[in-house]
């Protein structure tokens, strides 16, 4: 009981006893000869001489702030201390590897990020976001104040602080083939987008006017979705190697079995049900009696749909369309195993050849992807919102 009343921030003291416990239980970056033997984890604590014991700071100020009643302030203190943590866990790493390697661009070495980085860097994140949640309850604010805390990382990269780490090498090496994985996946993100929103927007729309259709659309995108994405996948090899064969003027525009053809049309079956659903609760979401006002007002239906109905229902579709989106940043990672390229790519040229970095070299750019996609929808989202006001 005495504890509970000493602690003012419980999340902030739980989430610092976790990254002490990381940091203290597993290794903080693993030292290997090349990339093909597994490495030797090092600890954090081996790492700790001199000035980098500096890092100890902001851990020992945040577990401070814990026994302090919360406000404004002391919020603030918390995201800017937390920030100059996850940068500081950056920097070491990268102090680290150059002084493995002695800064020797041709090292066959690898360091790589251990277990208890990738610990302390999540749960340093999640004390910054927590913080800010907590600081404002404006979406744009938020999104704002998550999005600057990559700035000081993006700082060390551009400086070359962490050109020795292994998974800035495997990007040195296939630079090339990364960009390209890149704009693919980007290329199946839009591909996805358009003719989902193309046919999901009138059919849920559809399904608003005509409820009697309603059950029966809800059942069969239902059934789309529990396929396994890489059964639906296989289930449009055969029909669509067909079609390219009986029709080559299909399989000269890249119409065939394999590629972005079949992962684009199964993307987009996985993205009708959210998108559906959206429309509906959104256009649900308008009360009849403002309907009923408008109508009143001498405005025709199609005006009652496009200055009334749709401006209230768009923030709820707006969310669907980013449930859409992040979605497809992740399924589309799964649609290399059908020739459609992009960082999915990577990723399972890394695990055939059990390269954990090339792993994470497909696997990081894939989440920020997603996390970039869901921050500008909610940012989006809190703008109409806001304007509604």
């Amino acid at each position: 009981m005495l504890a509970h009343r000493i602690i003012k921030n419980r999340v902030l003291f739980t989430l610092l006893v976790l990254i002490i416990a990381a940091g203290a239980g597993l290794a903080f970056i693993t030292h290997a000869p090349n990339r093909l033997i597994s490495g030797q984890g090092i600890a954090l604590s081996s790492l700790l001489n001199g000035p980098v014991v500096l890092l100890l700071l902001p851990v020992i100020l945040l577990f401070l702030l814990s026994f302090v009643t919360p406000s404004r302030g002391v919020y603030w203190l918390v995201m800017l201390l937390a920030e100059l943590l996850l940068a500081l866990l950056v920097a070491l790493a990268g102090h680290a590897a150059l002084s493995l390697t002695g800064g020797d661009e041709d090292s066959l070495a690898r360091i790589s990020f251990g277990g208890g980085f990738w610990a302390c860097a999540a749960l340093s994140l999640l004390t910054a976001s927590d913080a800010i949640s907590r600081l404002t309850a404006n979406h744009s604010w938020r999104v704002l104040l998550n999005l600057q805390l990559a700035v000081p990382i993006v700082v060390l990269l551009a400086s070359g602080q962490l050109s020795q780490l292994s998974l800035l090498k495997e990007y040195e090496n296939r630079s090339d083939v990364f960009n390209d994985a890149l704009w693919q996946h980007l290329g199946l993100l839009v591909g996805t987008l358009i003719p989902a929103i193309l046919i999901g927007l009138p059919l849920g729309m559809l399904c608003c006017r005509l409820p009697r259709w309603q059950p029966s659309v809800l059942s069969i995108l239902n059934i789309i979705q529990t396929l396994p994405s890489i059964a639906l996948f296989g289930l449009l090899l055969a029909p669509l190697a067909g079609l390219a064969k009986a029709v080559p003027w299909l399989g000269a525009h890249g119409i065939s079995g394999i590629g972005a053809a079949p992962a684009i049309i199964a993307l987009v079956l996985y993205s009708l049900l959210p998108l559906v659903r959206s429309v509906i609760a959104g256009m649900n979401s308008v009360a009849p009696g403002v309907i009923e006002s408008a109508t009143g007002m001498g405005l025709s239906r199609f005006q009652v749909f496009y200055k009334v109905q749709t401006p209230i229902a768009l923030p709820v579709i707006l969310s669907g369309i980013r449930i859409v989106a992040v979605q497809t940043v992740g399924m589309a990672m799964v649609a290399a195993l059908i020739g459609a390229g992009g960082l999915g790519a990577i990723m399972f040229q890394g695990l055939l050849s059990s390269a954990l970095d090339l792993v994470l070299l497909g696997v990081i750019p894939a989440v920020l992807m997603a996390a970039v996609v869901d921050g500008i929808f909610k940012f989006l989202v809190s703008i109409l919102e806001t304007s509604r006001k």
